[in-house]
């Protein structure tokens, strides 16, 4: 404790002294080089966690991710912050999920004691599950950034919410698509080869792809799953080879998405199209660039942002320039960002449950997505859609639907 005015020690100090001490203390605060011992008041800032696989098998992703959320943190406070806070500027807490769910849940209990208002990220379902959770227990507000699973949104967990469709939306886009995709050519596809990462995303889709496929008139010669990480995917190719089928559908990571499609473009398996849903790389402007050849004419139906919207197309822009890969993991995250930073300033709060009040009341429509206004119902945005694109030439182009396109799909690919 500080002494009182009663202290011993200041007993005999004269009046005149503490007067001669104060007027110097003035005069020094007058001089410039002192500016820094002058106390102002500082708008405290809004701490966001950003939840990203750095390290491990999702690392490539992991950093398209936590590049998006960077990009859009650095565009808000430079506009100006949080203005209904006084301009707060907004602050990344990062987190490194490092591929695994309990690396993840690990992060989110730092970032709780660090403060954080809310959560952005995880990339893959199972982390987004596990961190969504743990943050649940702190009713700490998160943002699923990419996590398809529709697993993670049918718990009833208030402070969970999602910008981007789930599996169930995705899978429903990609079939009445590639109906349309194939009539239009003519009906040259039949028989489909399923090839699925063996975690809680690629299992989950299969097995609904196994069940809708059918509906539309495919018949799937076989389902084969693979670890993540593979590293070989020779009898994969084999079995594709063996079945000879008109489709092979993956749905994986960027590095076993990769991995296939250089191996059978080694083995010469060239089945009518490769037609993704959810491929881990088949809408990355790196797999463009390093593996030309193999990426020709691949099919996604996946995330995206909107190509005829000029934010969106600055974006991609900044990101290619700095000699970065471009894929949705970027706009995703910086819509997000984005978003949240609408609903603390609406809430004029950092306080978390104001936050969660916020989100749910939501109807932005400044993200860069191919969506309307956000509608969130039990945390889940009801405008979210996926969209088609095709890797054609050195480019990924969008090809369906027809108000977004920038070309016609080159199907059947071979």
């Amino acid at each position: 404790m500080g002494r009182s005015v009663q202290d011993p020690a200041l007993c005999g100090i004269s009046r005149r002294t503490v007067l001669k001490a104060g007027a110097a203390a003035a005069a020094f605060a007058t001089v410039p080089v002192a500016a820094p011992s002058i106390l102002r008041a500082q708008t405290p800032a809004v701490k966001i966690g950003i939840l990203q696989p750095v390290t491990g098998a999702l690392a490539h992703d992991g950093d398209l991710g936590r590049l998006g959320a960077e990009i859009a943190i650095n565009e808000i406070n430079a506009a100006g912050g949080i203005k209904s806070l006084g301009g707060a500027r907004i602050e990344m807490v990062f987190g490194d999920a490092r591929s695994m769910p309990e690396a993840g849940t690990q992060e989110v209990e730092r970032m709780q004691a660090e403060g954080v208002s809310a959560i952005v990220g995880g990339f893959a379902s199972p982390i987004c599950l596990a961190a969504s959770q743990a943050a649940a227990r702190y009713d700490l507000p998160y943002l699923v950034d990419v996590g398809v699973s529709d697993q993670i949104m049918a718990r009833g967990l208030t402070n969970t919410f999602r910008f981007s469709p789930g599996f169930g939306k995705v899978t429903q886009v990609a079939l009445d698509n590639l109906t349309a995709i194939n009539e239009r050519a003519g009906k040259p596809a039949r028989t489909v080869v399923l090839v699925h990462e063996d975690g809680l995303f690629g299992s989950g889709l299969a097995k609904l792809l196994q069940t809708e496929l059918p509906k539309r008139g495919f018949e799937v010669l076989e389902t084969i799953a693979h670890p993540t990480p593979a590293r070989d995917m020779s009898n994969v190719a084999l079995r594709i080879r063996s079945l000879n089928p008109d489709l092979v559908i993956p749905s994986n990571y960027y590095g076993e998405f990769v991995l296939l499609a250089r191996t059978m473009q080694q083995q010469r398996i060239k089945p009518k199209g490769i037609y993704a849903i959810l491929g881990g790389a088949a809408s990355n402007g790196r797999f463009v660039k390093e593996f030309p050849q193999a990426a020709q004419n691949v099919i996604d139906c996946n995330h995206w942002h909107d190509p005829k919207n000029p934010k969106a197309l600055a974006l991609r822009k900044a990101v290619e320039g700095q000699g970065k890969s471009f894929a949705y993991n970027v706009p995703l995250n910086y819509s997000n960002l984005l978003l949240l930073a609408d609903a603390i300033e609406r809430a004029a709060s950092t306080d978390r449950k104001k936050i969660i009040e916020a989100l749910n009341a939501s109807s932005f429509a400044g993200h860069i997505m191919p969506y309307g206004p956000t509608k969130f119902v039990n945390g889940q945005n009801e405008g979210a859609t996926p969209i088609n694109t095709q890797i054609q030439g050195s480019d990924i182009k969008v090809i369906f639907p027809e108000a977004f396109a920038e070309a016609k799909a080159n199907f059947p690919a071979a």
